[in-house]
């Protein structure tokens, strides 16, 4: 090994040690056993309702394809982030809009960003605050970002803009009739690529019935709908997964440094140098 590869592989050890500190490891072993072998079971998805079908369990039907078409034509509309978020506030047509939310939460960070992080749904922090992932899960995800030197080169988004009642699942309708607002941010920040945060998020832009535990750390191509560029597409897991699975972590960490090593080919190094 040369003496610059050897400098290399420290950096990159100081790193994955940084964020190991960074995501709350602080001793090898704990008082109390844990088991690190039980795998949760994955929350079942809502299907989707039929057109004008009503939802007695959460209030009165919404024609989802009527619904769709208006998102789109005011998604189209907007030429600007703040214009789009706008339009997302007086967006009417989502069934979340009548659950109890606060407020309508698009997006934080940089407007023109190399990276763009789609998550799930807002939690009742980013209900508050007005942003996503600004709770717990949050600030595990920026530290998680800072440990490859990323933290402000992304812009950060979800499926859906409203909060779900008890932080559940987002539903497919629910999330179609917010996708015209997600492609329009994603024409308008052009990133170079695309990180799906969690299961619900990454199995719904890849349209597959896959697991999230399957897809992580596999590169797929994104197109919008209605056709147009393509943009590499790479799923990891949620950090509220990470939170509650801590055994976990070395695969997230997996995946950020694959997410590095894209940026570096892409033109532009995320890990220090």
């Amino acid at each position: 090994m040369t003496t610059s590869d050897a400098a290399s592989t420290d950096r990159e050890l100081e790193s994955a040690l940084a964020f190991w500190r960074d995501a709350g490891l602080e001793v090898c072993v704990e008082d109390s056993p844990i088991d690190r072998i039980h795998v949760p079971q994955p929350v079942r998805r809502t299907p989707m309702l039929a057109v004008g079908a009503p939802s007695q369990a959460e209030g009165p039907a919404t024609d989802i394809a009527a619904a769709v078409a208006d998102a789109r034509a005011r998604a189209a509309e907007a030429q600007t982030l703040d214009a789009l978020s706008a339009a997302i506030a007086a967006f009417e047509g989502c069934p979340l809009r009548r659950l109890g939310a606060k407020q309508a939460v698009f997006a934080r960070g940089k407007p023109d960003a190399r990276v763009m992080l789609i998550g799930e749904g807002p939690g009742a922090e980013e209900d508050q605050r007005g942003e996503p992932f600004v709770g717990q899960a949050g600030r595990l995800l920026d530290r998680m970002l800072g440990a490859i030197d990323l933290t402000d080169d992304v812009f950060i988004t979800n499926t859906v803009f409203w909060r779900p009642p008890g932080n559940r699942t987002p539903t497919l309708e629910e999330q179609l009739t917010c996708a015209p607002f997600v492609e329009r941010a994603i024409a308008l920040v052009q990133p170079e690529l695309l990180v799906l945060v969690g299961g619900a998020a990454a199995k719904f832009m890849l349209k597959t019935d896959e697991g999230v535990l399957k897809l992580r750390g596999q590169w797929r191509d994104w197109r919008p709908a209605e056709g147009g560029r393509s943009y590499p597409a790479l799923p990891m897991l949620h950090p509220a997964y990470l939170l509650r699975q801590p055994r976990e972590k070395a695969k997230a960490w997996q995946d950020l440094l694959s997410l590095s090593e894209r940026l570096a080919a892409t033109g532009g190094g995320s890990l220090e140098s």
